[in-house]
């Protein structure tokens, strides 16, 4: 059985497959694979995570893990995902682990794998790794376990590599930036970059306690980041999810700016700078029909991949595209970053925002976004929707409002959520249609 989702492994902690014991057990499958694959034959893991209480446990399982097959360890401490990837590419290492379950509650927790290109691994390379799990591997001769060592300033590497991805004389002087890290991974590396690059910062949920990331904060409710540009009367406000790879932002006015829209910003950034290669980005199902409107207005086409970064990142990898994210947040500039940033997303879009100096609400102006509406059905198992009856169902409410709204049906790749995605100008449909599948999704 594949014990990986759509963005790597993650669970309620303690419970299957988040327990120490399995998670040791995937650090020794991994390193069967990877030991000396990294091209230095340094055997070197990279170790980062987030501000989970459950990161205490499950550091030190990877640990043992790793060691017991003789590879060394360079453990981060706390860090936003794409500084384990960046690490593990500079560091020549022969794999990268980020321990987070990203935007989910404190109580669930994961781990996402990067090879030693710094991307996340492929669903082959994670279907063997769940495959060895079952096996018995031998391990390292007692004289050759790996050695363990803290990287103190791994933070510090992280925003320096972030600054390098803007002009070096870029400055964010004159702006009022509230940020909002989500008691996460960022809550030391955003508000100090945004700090050294000369913008007044108000930091919020900046205090992790182990429970608190995510908790009514940060891109899954970016809400309170955009009252608190309002009280601040900030230029803008930008929010990390637990991990820092999703970002949402707010304008001066309060108004929420997805992922879409800040996707359609860097759009004619490349466009300018001539890096938007073969006139294409990528997409999901869930991007929105009027960005796709828009970028066919300008030239651009939009390929629409599965929902999860790890899939756009494959259709940029696999057609040489240079952009791509999704509503959610996560945004993927490949030449910049192997995988989604947030912190550089941001700092990009700030000295663009800096470039046209126009008030935050007149910059995200690129198009009007169709309302849509996603509604999660929980404690339903993915499996459901495989029932040949549920199918026909789904369907039929299809097919009923096509003509006059958008509608996706999926399962959560994290966790066991059912999604609803009813897009349209006609908010009474919406509304009945989601009651529908409401109705529809409780026999089950």
């Amino acid at each position: 059985m594949n014990i990986f989702g759509t963005d790597g492994i993650r669970g309620k902690v303690n419970q299957w497959p988040m327990t120490a014991e399995l998670i040791q057990k995937v650090a020794i499958s991994a390193a069967s694979i990877y030991f000396g694959k990294g091209g230095s034959n340094l055997n070197r893991v990279i170790i980062g995570k987030d501000t989970r209480l459950s990161g205490y446990m499950l550091e030190p399982a990877l640990v043992a893990g790793f060691a017991s097959m003789g590879m060394d360890c360079l453990t981060l401490g706390p860090i936003p995902t794409p500084g384990v990837s960046r690490l593990t590419r500079s560091f020549r290492a022969d794999l990268g682990v980020m321990i987070s379950a990203s935007h989910n509650p404190s109580e669930d927790n994961g781990i996402k794998l990067f090879g030693p290109d710094g991307l996340k691994l492929s669903d082959s390379m994670e279907n063997k790794i769940s495959c060895l799990i079952r096996q018995e591997i031998k391990l390292a001769d007692p004289s050759k376990l790996g050695r363990v060592k803290r990287l103190e300033d791994a933070v510090g590497r992280y925003i320096e590599a972030v600054k390098s991805s803007i002009d070096k004389n870029q400055r964010l002087e004159n702006l009022k930036i509230v940020v909002d890290c989500a008691n996460g991974a960022a809550y030391k590396a955003a508000p100090q970059a945004l700090f050294e690059l000369g913008a007044e910062v108000v930091p919020i949920n900046i205090d992790p306690d182990g429970f608190n990331i995510n908790k009514n904060c940060g891109a899954v409710y970016p809400r309170n980041m955009a009252a608190a540009v309002i009280d601040n009367k900030a230029d803008i406000g930008i929010a990390f999810d637990g991990d820092a790879d999703r970002l949402i932002v707010s304008d001066e006015k309060g108004n929420i700016i997805d992922g879409d829209q800040l996707l359609a910003v860097l759009v004619i950034k490349l466009q300018r700078e001539g890096e938007l290669k073969n006139s294409t980005i990528v997409g999901t199902s869930m991007t929105n029909h009027a960005f796709d409107l828009w970028l066919n207005n300008i030239g651009i086409n939009l390929m629409r991949a599965d929902v999860g970064d790890r899939y756009i990142s494959e259709a940029i990898n696999q057609f040489d595209y240079s952009l791509g994210g999704e509503p959610s947040g996560h945004i993927l500039i490949p030449h910049l970053s192997k995988t989604g940033d947030a912190l550089m997303n941001a700092l990009i879009i700030l000295c663009e925002l800096v470039r046209e100096n126009k008030l935050s609400s007149n910059f995200f102006k690129k198009f009007t976004p169709i309302p849509q509406t996603i509604h999660n059905i929980k404690g339903i198992d993915k499996d459901i929707l495989d029932k040949v009856e549920l199918k026909e169902q789904i369907h039929k409410v299809i097919q009923k409002v096509k003509d006059d709204a958008r509608v996706i049906v999926r399962p959560s790749g994290t966790e066991k959520i059912i999604r609803i995605m009813v897009e349209s100008n006609n908010s009474t449909l919406i509304k009945s249609t989601i009651g529908e599948f409401e109705k529809i999704f409780s026999k089950y």
